[in-house]
């Protein structure tokens, strides 16, 4: 699937349930927060093995996919009532990163 096939799928997704009206710029980056704190609270008081090793405990992986799927849903949703190319926005923003922080010389 593409991210415009994606972007389509949730802008049916949201038309099927009338729920265009809720699903404005205020609203969607507050779900959107809400998504990203839980998947923060989902590593909040691991060590920094037990994080890297998140895929060891089943629950917890399928957790993590799970509200990382949330988060990536939300910001495409919001990307497409804001009228944004997430695609091109990343890319401008990793072009000027490149340009701040230049690799390191070896």
């Amino acid at each position: 699937m593409t991210l415009d096939e994606l972007t389509q799928r949730l802008r049916d997704f949201a038309a099927a349930r009338d729920w265009e009206p809720f699903h404005t710029p205020k609203n969607l980056t507050m779900a959107l927060s809400g998504e990203a704190g839980e998947l923060i609270a989902l590593f909040q008081w691991l060590t920094p093995e037990e994080a890297a090793d998140w895929r060891a405990d089943p629950v917890r992986e399928f957790n993590v996919q799970d509200e990382i799927a949330d988060v990536m849903l939300y910001l495409v949703r919001l990307a497409d009532v804001l009228g944004i190319d997430l695609l091109e926005a990343a890319n401008a923003k990793v072009d000027r990163n490149e340009k701040r922080f230049p690799p390191l010389a070896r």
